[in-house]
């Protein structure tokens, strides 16, 4: 980690992963695009439907640093640009109680926003809320030891982030966000589960149970290119189902990214040092994805 003084408010900056959040920005983005696309924009709710979410994601990455610091993962993990977490905590840069409130202090903040929504749209947002709240303070508790944690990952961001944006223009729930948001749910569950290849023994040791570990690099290896393969088939589906318009068809565009990475997931799952451009590699794929199919609605909802 490059050099930082202990309690800095660089320190403070490099706790919650910002790298990260575009992701939620994205996905917060796509269910806003497709309520627009079905003629429904409030640009206020959107902004803070989108600052509630960011909130959330902070809260489950440095909820995450605190846990594996605890469980002592993040003492014995070898850290990638990608995996590993902050290393705040490991490098003393923060105490952990401090890190601890901090996420705690963004999931209060993130319920407020979540409870004026539930009076100004409808309490039925309020089982998405539950169930986003539960997994992202909870996932290294139970969740990452249930072999839930892959899953959890997925759902959260996706289907419950592109329904919630969606549900806080339109005050209801549809079938059209729903399908639109297996692909990036099964995109974000790769994220996850590539990340846990260089985590495996560290994660082991600190009492977590996942895909990886049950699976073994190699099998998982092989999953991954299965999970990519749903993401793409998903949106082929959604459209052929006239469930999506044509244009989100631009979603594809990733495919050569996604090739890249499985080929790389294939030959490197044993190599930590060759694997972390497969990662890099993935996130493009994700992202890259992610942010298309919005781009795709946004397009739709003009021509």
């Amino acid at each position: 980690m490059e050099r930082v003084n202990p309690g800095s408010l660089r320190a403070w900056l490099i706790l919650p992963r910002f790298q990260f959040l575009p992701l939620t920005v994205i996905l917060a983005s796509l269910g806003t695009a497709i309520a627009a696309y079905e003629g429904y924009f409030h640009l206020g709710h959107f902004l803070l439907a989108m600052f509630g979410s960011i909130l959330v994601h902070m809260t489950v990455n440095v909820i995450n640093d605190y846990y594996d610091y605890v469980d002592g993962i993040d003492l014995n993990t070898e850290r990638t640009p990608f995996s590993g977490g902050s290393g705040v905590l490991p490098s003393s840069l923060l105490r952990p109680k401090q890190a601890f409130w901090f996420a705690t202090i963004c999931l209060l903040v993130a319920m407020v926003i979540g409870a004026y929504f539930c009076m100004v749209k409808g309490w039925l947002l309020f089982p998405l809320l539950l169930v986003a709240g539960f997994s992202a303070y909870f996932y290294n508790v139970y969740l990452s030891k249930w072999l839930m944690g892959e899953f959890f990952a997925g759902l959260n961001f996706g289907p419950l982030l592109v329904l919630g944006a969606y549900y806080v223009q339109t005050g209801r729930y549809s079938w059209e966000p729903l399908v639109a948001s297996v692909a990036p749910g099964i995109l974000t569950s790769t994220l996850l589960f590539l990340n846990e290849f260089p985590d495996q023994e560290a994660d082991q040791k600190g009492g977590r149970r996942h895909l990886v570990i049950a699976m073994g690099k190699r099998k998982a290896s092989f999953f991954y290119v299965v999970l990519i393969a749903a993401s793409y088939l998903s949106i082929v589906i959604g459209v052929m189902t006239r469930m999506m318009p044509l244009l989100t068809l631009i979603g594809l565009g990733t495919i050569g990214f996604g090739w890249k990475a499985a080929q790389g997931a294939l030959r490197y799952y044993h190599d930590t040092h060759r694997l972390v451009p497969v990662l890099g590699m993935n996130v493009i794929t994700i992202l890259g994805t992610q942010a298309l199919l919005t781009v795709g609605y946004v397009i739709a909802t003009f021509v």
